[in-house]
């Protein structure tokens, strides 16, 4: 049940139709998984729990530097040194204290994503390296859990979520990430954000579209982006959609597909 100090602070919320008291429940009662606790997962971490997810589990092994701070808004200059797992449970107790945070202060690894991701609903992948966006995608694949990821380098941004251990209404399985991006880039072959730049507001509107779309999978609300992958220049203000298919040549699909054990052991 919400208290009525709970009622007045999510009074924007249950006064919509699509959301109402049943659909704030439903955020209340839900445990979501933020890897990364940077760029994207600040503004993803302050929406969820101003929007009242009861409880969010934060994934990050780094410590708050000050050029964290052009881009990561749930840190400020006082907690420069500081796990960011502790300093994002700090600014999202002043922030919602109804909100339950978990905080992880490790690197998300192919040895631990299974017990990481098993505990939660859905989970946001906000990291900034292909080899975490490809262990996420596989773990949650097999843990049969939502994933709504992100990427941003410089001006460009882009969002998709991934159900693959569903089909669509034609009866055919929802994509993964490996059927987006089939081949691993190299190590080396893309610049880091700390080596190319990012513009700051930009993974605000990136993260902010991430837990729009959490907020709509959560509450059953509207159209995910399953199949589909928008595309944000903030050069030019403009945001395109590409769909993209499952595709059979997936390792984890077709007469033979790898498990999870054969996808750790390959790397």
């Amino acid at each position: 049940m919400l208290s009525p100090a709970e009622l007045e602070r999510y009074a924007r919320h249950i006064v919509m139709q699509e959301i109402g008291g049943a659909g704030q429940q439903k955020l209340k009662a839900a445990r979501v998984l933020v890897i990364g606790a940077g760029g994207l997962g600040a503004p993803v971490l302050q929406y969820l729990a101003a929007a009242g997810v009861g409880t969010l589990g934060v994934v990050d092994d780094d410590t708050v530097t000050l050029s964290n701070l052009q881009r990561q808004v749930i840190h400020d200059t006082d907690q420069l040194g500081e796990p960011k797992v502790a300093s994002a449970a700090e600014a999202i107790a002043r922030l919602n204290p109804n909100v339950k945070v978990n905080p992880y202060p490790v690197r998300i690894t192919g040895q631990n994503a299974m017990a990481l991701v098993s505990d939660y609903d859905l989970v946001i992948d906000g990291t900034d390296n292909f080899d975490t966006r490809y262990l996420m995608s596989d773990v949650c694949f097999f843990a049969g859990k939502p994933l709504v990821t992100a990427a941003v380098g410089q001006f460009d941004g882009s969002i998709t979520t991934l159900k693959p251990y569903e089909s669509d209404a034609d009866g055919n399985p929802n994509p993964t990430y490996r059927c987006l991006f089939p081949q691993k880039p190299r190590d080396g072959l893309l610049p880091t954000c700390a080596q190319a730049g990012v513009l700051g507001a930009l993974t605000g509107i990136i993260g902010a579209m991430q837990a729009m779309e959490v907020i709509k999978e959560l509450t059953g609300t509207g159209e995910g982006l399953v199949g589909r992958m928008i595309l944000f220049d903030a050069r030019a203000f403009r945001m395109e959609t590409i769909r993209y298919r499952h595709s059979p040549k997936n390792p984890l699909s077709g007469d033979h597909p790898k498990t999870w054990a054969e996808m750790l052991e390959e790397g």
